[in-house]
């Protein structure tokens, strides 16, 4: 979906592809008729934007072979579909029954994540509309905090500064510009925008900035216009913005709040929980330890890292952070010129909710994505931004 901002340029609204796992090409395929095109229709567009997820075996398939990524733009042209950002956080295994902390591997220590993500930005710049000269791939914010000292640190830096200079290659022979956005996470060695200063500051690569994920923001407790004030404000970019909310609980101390909670801790997905406190951030890398007691304070709000429906916040006692999401919203395109143009709502946890949330068919599941793309597209328009064909 393209929207006209004010200022002129076009802001871009997808929704990522990593809610259908598939690993391989053909499991691509497969998302585009069943997934991707029912979404377009009930949408009532010709053209739909898709961030699209290829697993690192998806991607060796494409690029080592044109012909079958000359099959894939061609299909997405045939479904009226368009690419224009890719997420490149997981590497593989996604939709595994359990994932934890695997998707944080490779990292940027590891050579294998400089080649993925450089296959990634070739195969994007052939999959670009004929009309786009930009894309954007969003990927991990370096690594997991753990075991990350000076010597990784160096290591990282230095694959950034490879990427970089391979993208400005790319660009002078394709015309195609690619940028990449770390992912600020909580539990990462870059777990807050503030986080990403310091070394995005000293990379000092126009090609490399940050992802600006919503429900990330929020679980960290980050005020929207302070922390993406102090990204403009450093010189830091914003190539893409992930619309999604996080899981908030107002009063975890209550036994109901508790049991409403324990329904949302399951085996796939770490679910960071955080806390603010006025000694700064608490948390646990899962929400079950935060239930199991003690583990951080619970006299104040709750919120965790569970990518919730954007449209059907949970029932009460608890609730969702789509106020942050509108917040930073506002913050990223409600301006005078857009301080980003790529918008991907990715809610990936859709089977990962209680039972009785979960679309029970591909029919119900494409009815929540369009819901999804339904209210972002409204925020849009309620900033100001006019919806094109």
């Amino acid at each position: 979906m393209r929207f006209r901002h004010p200022d002129g340029s076009t802001v871009h609204l997808a929704y990522c592809t990593n809610v259908h796992p598939a690993e391989t090409l053909d499991g691509v395929l497969a998302q585009l008729r069943d997934h991707c095109e029912p979404v377009r229709r009930r949408l009532g567009r010709d053209r739909l934007g898709i961030g699209l997820w290829l697993a690192k075996d998806a991607a060796h398939a494409l690029i080592t072979d044109p012909a079958a990524l000359r099959g894939l733009r061609a299909e997405l042209d045939r479904r009226g579909l368009e690419v224009v950002t890719l997420n490149g956080f997981p590497y593989d295994g996604f939709g595994a029954e359990e994932v934890k902390y695997r998707v944080y591997k490779p990292d940027w220590t590891d050579p294998a994540r400089l080649a993925h993500t450089t296959d990634l930005a070739r195969l994007l710049g052939a999959l670009l509309p004929d009309d786009v000269t930009e894309g954007t791939i969003s990927t991990l914010p370096l690594a997991w905090r753990t075991d990350f000292d000076n010597d990784a640190a160096d290591a990282a830096r230095s694959a950034l500064t490879t990427l970089s200079e391979r993208l400005d290659a790319l660009e002078e022979l394709t015309g195609k510009s690619i940028r990449i956005g770390l992912e600020p996470e909580p539990g990462c060695t870059v777990e807050t925008t503030a986080d990403a200063i310091a070394p995005l500051t000293a990379l000092a690569s126009r090609r490399i900035g940050i992802c600006v994920d919503t429900c990330h923001l929020a679980t960290s407790f980050e005020d929207p216009a302070t922390a993406i004030g102090a990204l403009t404000a450093a010189g830091v970019t914003i190539p893409k913005a992930q619309l999604s909310a996080a899981l908030h609980a107002e009063h975890p101390h209550l036994p109901e709040v508790r049991e409403a909670l324990a329904a949302f801790a399951e085996p796939r997905f770490l679910h960071q929980t955080r806390t603010s406190t006025s000694a700064g951030l608490r948390g646990t890398d899962d929400l079950d330890e935060a239930l199991a007691g003690g583990a951080i304070p619970d006299g104040a709000p709750w919120r965790a890292h569970f990518h919730v429906p954007l449209h059907a916040p949970p029932a009460a006692p608890l609730t969702s952070t789509l106020p942050v999401l509108q917040d930073a919203l506002t913050q990223l395109v409600g301006g005078p010129v857009p301080l980003t143009r790529h918008l991907e709502v990715e809610t990936y946890t859709w089977q990962a909710l209680p039972a009785e949330l979960r679309p029970r068919n591909r029919t119900q599941l494409a009815d929540g994505i369009a819901a999804e793309l339904t209210l972002a597209r409204d925020l849009l328009v309620d900033l100001g931004l006019k919806e094109l064909p």
